[in-house]
This record gives C-alpha cells, structure tokens and sequence, in this order.
C-alpha cells in the first residue's frame, strides 16, 4: 500500500509560540488517520497546513504528485497544486447562506475546476444522496438543521474529486443528538476506502474506523499506531487524555 500522504518536520509558531515542533508521519492511500489530543496541542494546525490555509515555517507536505517545502515561501501555483488534491471540512459548515444546497455544492467545481454545469449538477445530486440528503437540493442552509448542514459540507468537498478528505472536528458543533448522522456519512467514507486525515475528539468513533491514530501534545506526536492506542495506549499523557474525554462523554 502506497503512501499517499507525507508529512516531514513540519514547524509552525504563532507570535512566541511554537505550536507544532517537528511532526512526521505518513498516511497509505484508502485508511483513515485520525489526530488525538487536547485543545491547543497542534491538531488542527497540522490539518489547516496540510491544505496551506496556514503556512508552516518549516518542513514538507506531500499530497500524491504534488508537494511544498516551506524552507523557502511557496509559490501560488504550488499551493493550488496542493490544494487540489484534498477537500476541507470544517468545525462551522460554512455554507454560502444565499446559495442553495445544490448551488453551494456546484459553485468549486463550476467556478473554480471549470466543469460544465450539467455534469456538476449531476454529480452533486448523487453526493446528495450518498449523504442522506437526496430531495434537499432546493433548499437553502437555514432551513436545514446542523447536521443536514454539515452533510452538505462534506458533499461540498467531495464534489471537487479529492484525493483526500481533511476534517477538522466535524461533530463539535452539533447538538449530540445529531452527532450521529454525520459521524455515519463518514463510516460509509471509510468503507468505501476514502483516504480521511479526521481531528475529533469522538474516541468511540474513531475505535472503529481509525486505521493509524495519531495523538499529539504540546505540538509534537507523542504517541502512534492503530486503533488499539485508544484502547491500550502506552504514554501516561495519552491515558489521562482518554480518561477525560471518554468521562465527559
């Protein structure tokens, strides 16, 4: 299994402080890899690098053919190169309010991959389905609830045919009652052998899908390996970690 995804030294420092110190890891074609660890120990910047909505000040990021070392600036076209080859999916949906379902998801491949509307119509229709959303393309995103709207994010990213999908805590701001439907549009994901690179602090979730775990602290990755660290994780911080989330829970 070939490694679609790398990752090498990557640094990032905000102001005086330094958020991610060096991390390094790999993620194969089709598994899911899901970022562990508490508020403030790197995850999401490590996500938001991966597709350059933030610039790290060092190190390399590799997604299939197309790859930016930040010892030296980036230039656009890198950065767009990169960018295409994975789809975001953030905390808050962010929907275009005043677009409607199918137009939110029609507007990056229409606008910016240049598709013909016809064909992206199409697909965004059968995203729609695939998401538990099919009839709903109608509608505008304040008509639907949480959930429905963060299903359409994700049918959003896929309509630009990454080769990665990159979620960024995806159920932190659903009431629990909706937690549910989101966290099973991504099993199917999973299933269907996506390559998903997921923040969460769902353990649960993760137990049954993640194929590497990776938990970070204080910006490095102080633990590694398959869904069995969620169950027997070897580092005491990671242990303390578990023990809280799966409390509050």
């Amino acid at each position: 299994m070939s490694d679609l995804i790398e990752v090498r030294g990557l640094t990032k420092s905000f102001g005086d402080q330094q958020v991610l110190k060096g991390v390094d890891f790999t993620v194969a074609a089709g598994t899911v890899t899901v970022l562990l660890g508490p508020s403030g120990s790197g995850k999401t910047t490590v996500l938001r690098s991966m597709n350059v909505l933030e610039t790290p000040d060092a190190g390399l990021v590799r997604i299939g053919d197309a790859a930016i070392d930040f010892s030296s600036r980036p230039d656009r076209r890198a950065v767009k190169a990169l960018r295409a080859r994975s789809g975001m999916v953030f905390q808050a949906h962010n929907l275009f309010p005043h677009k409607t379902v199918l137009g939110n998801l029609i507007e990056g491949p229409v606008q910016v991959q240049k598709r013909p509307v016809d064909e992206a119509v199409a697909d965004a229709r059968a995203l729609l389905e695939q998401v538990g959303l099919a009839g709903r393309q109608d509608a505008y995103p304040s008509q639907l609830s949480g959930g429905q709207q963060q299903r359409v994010g994700i049918a959003r990213a896929l309509a630009l045919e990454p080769e990665v999908l990159l979620l960024d805590e995806p159920t932190s701001a659903l009431d629990p009652e909706l937690v549910g439907e989101v966290l099973a549009v991504i099993r199917d994901l999973a299933a269907q052998n996506w390559t998903l690179v997921i923040v969460t602090h769902e353990v649960r979730f993760a137990q049954h899908v993640a194929d590497q775990v990776l938990f970070l602290d204080e910006g490095v990755i102080a633990e590694r390996g398959g869904a069995e660290v969620l169950a027997n994780p070897r580092e005491e911080r990671t242990r303390r970690f578990l023990a809280r989330v799966l409390e509050a829970r």
